[in-house]
């Protein structure tokens, strides 16, 4: 698993499916032929583009290892995935994610903590996930669906000094917030 990814343009995949619903994987290695061609710096192989909500926990590590195996190392591959309300149930995708062989597992922010809970709980869980994979990095994707849940300053702080987390896929669309998560990430390995 990666310490590090690069900078530069990282597509949120969409997820080609044949007209029966299954996923079309000669469709998609045409997808992931097509974001190389063009000269990706990364691949988000499992997001909410990929329809990763409406897909099964075995869909989702096949999708994940399929876009690695495609890519056969010429870009990183990150992948999230991590759907379920239980914590127990999380845990298993994000092994499953890590068992599909993607570069870096990218936790989704709202999958933590329901709208009316704080950021205690949030942290609580976030700690026991960082327990359980010690030896991992891993980004956060401020995922829209099914509630959006912004990381506040505190917990952002807490997220960048931890050294565990890459990246945070900010989806704020606010520029003083993302002023301010420059700041308070300036100087460690976590990029926004």
């Amino acid at each position: 698993m990666s310490k590090s990814i690069p900078n530069g343009v990282w597509p949120t995949m969409i997820t080609p499916f044949t007209d029966s619903g299954e996923i079309d994987y000669h469709g998609l290695a045409e997808l992931i032929e097509w974001y190389l061609k063009n000269e990706v710096d990364g691949l988000f192989a499992v997001c909410l583009s990929s329809e990763m909500f409406s897909l099964s926990l075995a869909e989702r590590r096949e999708l994940a290892g399929f876009v690695r195996r495609e890519v056969a190392g010429r870009v990183p591959v990150i992948a999230s995935g991590n759907v379920a309300e239980m914590m127990d149930e999380q845990l298993r995708e994000i092994e499953a994610m890590v068992n599909a062989g993607v570069d870096t597992v990218v936790l989704i922010t709202n999958r933590f903590a329901a709208p009316e809970e704080d950021d205690d709980l949030w942290l609580a869980r976030m700690e026991k996930v960082l327990s359980c994979f010690p030896e991992l990095s891993f980004g956060l994707y401020e995922c829209p669906v099914p509630y959006k849940r912004l990381l506040s300053p505190g917990v952002f702080r807490w997220c960048v000094s931890t050294g565990r987390f890459l990246f945070i896929k900010d989806t704020s669309c606010d520029l003083e917030i993302i002023r301010e998560r420059l700041a308070m990430a300036a100087g460690s390995n976590t990029k926004i």
